[in-house]
C-alpha cells in the first residue's frame, strides 16, 4: 500500500519456515510454535500470535471463506504476508494445548506469564531487530491485550481486533445469563486441551464439592446434555473449564484475575470488530477504547466479521507496526483515531475522533398498548402486554414497532432500555433485540441486550445515561406477580434507516427467534428456564418503559402515528409523502 507520501514496507523477502520451535518459559516448560522469517541476512521486527487451537490450520494455504463453526479459529493472520514485507512473526499454541507443556489455565496470569517471556525470547533473537508487536484476532486480541496490559520493554505496538475484554459480561454470562452453547460448542476445539481448574484450588474442596452438588441438581442445567455430561466427569478432557464457568456464575475472583487491566496498557494499540459481533467481541473493544491510555484507533467494519483463513486488515496492520516497529511514518497517526462503518445504506464509513459520537441524541421512545413504539406519551389506562415463557407450551415474545420513519434516519451507539416487569415466577430473563422492520414487513436483527432480573441491581459508579452497567455480585429476589424496574443496555449499533422503515424492539424470555446469519447465533444458545412464567411488560404513567435510541442524523421532529400520510380531502383518497 502507498500514497503520495509514504509507503508501506514492500514485498521483497523470501520466507523461511520453522516448525516447532521450542521456547523456553517458566518452570521448565516449552511452548511450540512456528516461526516465519524472511529469508535473508540482517535483523528484522517480530509479531507475535498465540492461541488454543489447532496450529496447522492458522497457517495452511487456504482459499478464504466466510467464517463458520469449522474455520472460525484460524484467527492468526497470513505470516508470509509479513515475512515477505520484513518482519519475523511466530504464531505460538498456548500452554496445555497442542504440542506445548504444561496445563491450560484458560487465559489465567500463568498464561499471561508466558507471553510475556516470549515477547522477551523473540527479542533476544539473533534476527530480531529487539522490538516485537502482536498481531491477530479473537484469541489472539484477547491475549494481546492481556499481554499489553503488562507493556513488556520490547513490545512497540498491537493491532488486536475483535476481541472481548470482559470474560463474565463479554463471554459466558451475557447480562448474568449463562451462554450455554458458546462454553460447549468454543471448548470443543480447543487443540489437545489439558486443563488446569481453578474452583477446586481457589474455592477449596469442601466448597467445591458443595457447589459441584447444587450444580447437578439445577433442572436448567441438568437439561443441557453436555453440561450434565461435564459435571458427570468433571476432570476430563475440557470439563474442567466448563465446571469452573458454571461454578462461578457472578462476578468474582475468576474472572477479575482474566480481565486484562485496561487503564494500564501504554503500547499502541489498534482495536475494532464489526456490527454483528454485537454477542461476542465488539462490547469489550469498545470498554477497551473507553479506558486505554495510549496511542490508539478504533474501526468498526461490516457486520460480516473476517472470513477464514483472516486476511482482511494485513495492509492496516502493516502500516501500523511500520510506524511503531521500523519507523516508517506511513501517515497513519493523521488519521481519525475512530473509522465506523454505516450499513443500510450506500454503505459509507464515518469517521470521528472520539467514542459516543458527540452529535449523537438519544430519542425516548415509550412501550404503547397494541404494539406501539412512539415518542408520545402515554394514554390514561394502558395497562401491560404480555407473553408466556412455557417451554411445554410456547416460548413467546411481545414486539414494540415504530410507525413507518419519514426520513433517513442515522442510528448510531448503544441503546439503552428500562423495563417494568413482572412475572409469575421469581426469576426473569430478559431478551431484548433490535431489529430493523422493511416495508414489507420482513425484518432482521441489529444487536441485543440481556439481563437476568436478580442481577438487575445497576452500578451507578459505573454507567452513564446511555451505558447501564450491573455488579453481578449478588442477587436480588425477583418477587412473583410484582412488578420491577429493569435497566439495561443494548450492544452498540449502527444502521441508516431508510424512509418507510420501522424501528422494533423484541423482549422475550427466550433466545430461540430466528435469524439470518451464523454470526447471529453466536448470540443466542443460553440457559433458559424450564419452569413455566406468564410475563407482563407494563407500559403506563406510572411504569414508563422505554427505548432511548441515539439517533446521530434524522427524525427530527419525530415519527408520525399517521405513518406521514396526509389527510385525504372530503370523499377523496389520502395522499401519499411524495411530492413534500
Amino acid at each position: 500500500m502507498y500514497a503520495t507520501t509514504w509507503r508501506t514496507s514492500p514485498r521483497e523477502f523470501g520466507v523461511i519456515v520453522e516448525r516447532h520451535v521450542r521456547i523456553p518459559v517458566s518452570d521448565g516448560v516449552t511452548l511450540d510454535a512456528d516461526i516465519y522469517r524472511p529469508d535473508a541476512v540482517g535483523t528484522f521486527p517480530a509479531l507475535l500470535g498465540i492461541h488454543a487451537y489447532d496450529g496447522a490450520m492458522q497457517s495452511t494455504p487456504a482459499r478464504p471463506r466466510a467464517m463458520n463453526g469449522e474455520n472460525a479459529q484460524a484467527e492468526a493472520g497470513d505470516p508470509y504476508y509479513y515475512a515477505r514485507r520484513g518482519y519475523a512473526h511466530a504464531i505460538v499454541n498456548a500452554r496445555g494445548t497442542g504440542a506445548s507443556d504444561g496445563k491450560y489455565t484458560h487465559y489465567g496470569p500463568q498464561d499471561v506469564d508466558d507471553g510475556v517471556a516470549i515477547i522477551a525470547w523473540l527479542a533476544e533473537q539473533p534476527w530480531c531487530t529487539g522490538g516485537v508487536g502482536l498481531f491477530g484476532a479473537s484469541y489472539f486480541s484477547v491475549v494481546a491485550k492481556q499481554i499489553a496490559a503488562r507493556n513488556p520493554p520490547a513490545l512497540k505496538a498491537v493491532f488486536a481486533p475483535f476481541g472481548y475484554t470482559d470474560f463474565y459480561r463479554d463471554k459466558f454470562y451475557h447480562g448474568g445469563i449463562l451462554a450455554r452453547t458458546f462454553l460447549t460448542s468454543w471448548s470443543r476445539h480447543l487443540a489437545g486441551v489439558r486443563v488446569e481448574g481453578w474452583s477446586r484450588e481457589h474455592l477449596g474442596t469442601e466448597e467445591y464439592e458443595r457447589r459441584l452438588t447444587n450444580l447437578r441438581a439445577d433442572a436448567d442445567i441438568m437439561a443441557v446434555p453436555e453440561l450434565a455430561a461435564a459435571l458427570a466427569a468433571p476432570d476430563a478432557g475440557p470439563n474442567p473449564l466448563i465446571v469452573d464457568v458454571l461454578m462461578n456464575p457472578l462476578d468474582g475472583p475468576y474472572w477479575h484475575e482474566r480481565n486484562p487491566d485496561l487503564d494500564a496498557i501504554r503500547v499502541p494499540i489498534v482495536l475494532g470488530a464489526c456490527w454483528s459481533m454485537y454477542g461476542l467481541h465488539l462490547p469489550g473493544e469498545f470498554r477497551a477504547w473507553s479506558r486505554v491510555q495510549a496511542p490508539k484507533k478504533l474501526i468498526v467494519g461490516p457486520p460480516v466479521y473476517l472470513d477464514r483463513p483472516i486476511y482482511q486488515y494485513a495492509a492496516q496492520s502493516l502500516r501500523w507496526f511500520d510506524h511503531w516497529l521500523k519507523g516508517n511514518d506511513t501517515g497513519y497517526l493523521d488519521e481519525p483515531p475512530v473509522q465506523l462503518f454505516l450499513p443500510g445504506d450506500t454503505g459509507s464509513w464515518l469517521d470521528a475522533d472520539e467514542w459516543p459520537l458527540p452529535d449523537t441524541r438519544w430519542h425516548s421512545f415509550f412501550l404503547h398498548s397494541g404494539g406501539l413504539l412512539s415518542e408520545h406519551e402515554f394514554w390514561p389506562y394502558e395497562g401491560a402486554t404480555s407473553y408466556q415463557d412455557n417451554l411445554f407450551n410456547e416460548r413467546g415474545a411481545v414486539t414494540f414497532t415504530t410507525p413507518p420513519l419519514v426520513e433517513r434516519t442515522e442510528v448510531v451507539g448503544p441503546a439503552t432500555v428500562t423495563l417494568y416487569a413482572a412475572t409469575t415466577d421469581d426469576e426473569l430473563l430478559l431478551f431484548v433485540s433490535l431489529w430493523v422492520v422493511d416495508t414489507d414487513d420482513s425484518r432482521h436483527i441489529l444487536t441485543r441486550g440481556w439481563l437476568r432480573g436478580s442481577l438487575r441491581e445497576v452500578d451507578e459508579a459505573a454507567s452513564t445515561p446511555w451505558l447501564r452497567e450491573h455488579t453481578f455480585t449478588a442477587n436480588k429476589p425477583v418477587v412473583p406477580g410484582e412488578a420491577h424496574r429493569y435497566e439495561l443496555s443494548l450492544t452498540p449499533t449502527a444502521h441508516v434507516f431508510k424512509p418507510g422503515q420501522r424501528v422494533q424492539v423484541q423482549i422475550s424470555s427466550a433466545d430461540t427467534d430466528e435469524t439470518g446469519t451464523f454470526l447471529d447465533l453466536l448470540a443466542q444458545g443460553h440457559l433458559l428456564r424450564r419452569h413455566p412464567s406468564w410475563v407482563s411488560v407494563l407500559h403506563d404513567a406510572d411504569h414508563p418503559s422505554e427505548l432511548a435510541l441515539p439517533i446521530l442524523n434524522g427524525n427530527r421532529i419525530g415519527t408520525y402515528l399517521s405513518g406521514g400520510v396526509r389527510a385525504p380531502r372530503p370523499g377523496g383518497q389520502p395522499s401519499g409523502r411524495d411530492g413534500w
